[in-house]
């Protein structure tokens, strides 16, 4: 690769550091900003990455590596890098797999605040966000029992503004002082510049914030403390536990959280955890309603199919309630659930020339049970594998595409066809494309809207519309909302569309659809086959 791809790389990437790292984690290549001005990037070639952070931070990098897939990019992850004598700099990393570089990662840095020397050689750090919650797995999967635990959700106000030398001092003994308080000393996260979570025995009588006050007050400094504290159940399933933990430190993190004193983690969790229960309830007593939204033939007009789409009560949309239950590990029940509801309605008298597609996470993909489940749920009634379309969403990415390609090609093989919703929005989507054997791909509608005035979009979709019909693939736009956006789409080959133009979702599948366009309104009426 020259040195102007390289380079090509490293304005992608918009970082301080591109680092070239080779199969073992080694660097093979370092160009931009070094962890300090007396270690440049180059002095980081021929080293191993995992000996550049601390050692929880090394085997986070590790696990990453491993999980990369070919054409996608990692989440960034908080480590501590080593700067120079005795210093250490915080940086956010992110890896990502450039085609023409592979086997081997790029890896880049983007440097956080200055360097700093711990005030404390023998003193523990606080973990960064990412390795309190991979602490927190190990402790609740691992051997050891921990019949009281409670994680602890810290807000130091006043740390962020003290600055210098003594700024960072202050910062290394309350870092110190939260890990000497935490479970086995190790157990600390910082989550933001003045908030930290850390698990602890609710046994012990420690008063944090009596002891942040007093180390404030030794620097010069008042330090606003407050504290809140959940306990884990020590019956309920450890990973069920960490998942929701995730779920609620990541609700804390979200844009404008830390500047709220009022979230505080313990309600954050115990909203999880009641939100957690009550999604099992509600898919357990299939109280929840789904609504059918018409899919076009763009070039006759007439019905195609029908996506079902789920509904809950009281909520503005779906959207949080599903994302919930992909974090929670909650949605291949949720999953199979709307499959049992929709082919009830296509079994209803009537019903004969509906046609729906039902959502199905890529989470659920993960093992075997979804499909063979949904297979059973059919196997007394062949004609019904023909009426179901399944569409693969990318909200929860595929761990394993090779083995989600065996499990939809056993769908397509009973009959099911196979869709790849949200076509575009994710790094993976071309990769999922030439990977899994598949139908149906659904343009996702950040292509779709402003078509009328966005000449590189119709580009692009001309250019996959061309690819999918090289594969024997058929494409669907959704979000149409107007007749020019709909003609739009047919002159560029799309098949079939789907949008308010044609009708929002309504609790009955309607073949009559009322459009502005009378041309089209004639059309209407008719209920096309997938062949």
């Amino acid at each position: 690769m020259t040195i102007r791809t390289r380079l090509m790389g490293l304005a992608l990437a918009s970082a301080d550091l591109l680092i070239e790292l080779d199969p073992d984690g080694r660097v093979a290549m370092a160009l931009g900003s070094g962890p300090a001005k007396t270690r440049p990037a180059e002095t980081l070639v021929h080293t191993s990455l995992f000996d550049q952070v601390g050692k929880a931070s090394a085997a986070t990098l590790r696990r990453m590596l491993v999980e990369l897939a070919p054409a996608t990019r990692s989440a960034p992850l908080e480590v501590l890098f080593n700067a120079d004598e005795g210093r250490v700099r915080r940086a956010s990393v992110r890896f990502f797999l450039l085609p023409d570089l592979a086997p081997n990662v790029s890896c880049a840095v983007t440097w956080e605040g200055v360097a700093y020397r711990l005030h404390d050689p023998e003193a523990r750090r606080a973990l960064t966000s990412e390795e309190f919650l991979s602490r927190a797995r190990d402790v609740l999967t691992g051997d050891q029992s921990h019949p009281n635990l409670s994680v602890s959700f810290v807000d130091v106000d006043g740390l962020a503004a003290a600055g210098g030398e003594a700024g960072e001092r202050l910062n290394a003994r309350v870092e110190a002082a939260l890990q000497a308080a935490s479970l086995d000393g190790e157990s600390a996260g910082r989550l933001g510049p003045e908030r930290f979570a850390m698990l602890r025995d609710p046994s012990v009588d420690h008063d944090i914030g009596d002891e942040m006050r007093e180390i404030g007050l030794s620097e010069g400094l008042e330090l606003a403390v407050r504290a809140s504290e959940a306990r884990l159940d020590s019956g309920a399933d450890p990973l069920s536990a960490l998942r929701a933990m995730r779920f609620a430190v990541e609700g804390c993190l979200k844009e404008g959280g830390l500047e709220r004193p009022e979230i505080t983690f313990t309600a954050s969790l115990s909203k999880t955890l009641n939100e957690a229960h009550a999604f099992r309830a509600m898919v357990r007593d299939r109280r929840f309603e789904l609504h059918y939204q018409p899919i076009v033939d763009l070039k006759t007009g007439a019905v195609h199919h029908f996506e079902a789409l789920a509904r809950f009560a009281g909520t503005s949309g779906p959207a949080d309630t599903i994302r919930m239950a992909e974090e929670l590990a909650l949605i291949e029940g949720f999953d199979l659930a709307v499959a049992e509801k929709a082919l009830s309605r296509l079994r209803q008298r009537g019903a004969g020339l509906f046609k729906f597609a039902v959502n199905v996470s890529g989470a659920s993909l993960s093992d075997d049970r979804y499909v063979q489940t949904l297979l059973r749920m059919t196997s007394g009634q062949p004609d019904e594998r023909r009426r179901l379309l399944v569409e693969v969403t990318e909200s929860a990415a595929l761990a394993d595409v090779e083995a989600a390609a065996r499990r939809l090609s056993a769908l397509r093989d009973a009959g099911i066809r196979v869709c790849i919703d949200d076509f575009g929005t994710g790094s993976a989507s071309y990769d999922y494309l030439r990977r899994l054997s598949v139908d149906t791909v659904k343009i996702d509608g950040s292509f779709v809207r402003n078509l009328e005035n966005d000449a590189r979009g119709r580009t692009m979709i001309a250019h996959l519309v061309e690819l999918c019909r090289s594969l024997k693939v058929e494409t669907i736009a959704e979000m149409v909302e107007t007749q020019a956006t709909a003609d739009i789409l047919r002159s560029l080959g799309v098949d079939q569309g789907q949008g308010w133009l044609f009708g929002k979702a309504e609790a009955e599948p309607r073949t009559i659809l009322s459009q502005q366009d009378p041309s089209a309104a004639r059309r209407m009426g008719a209920v096309v086959g997938w062949g």
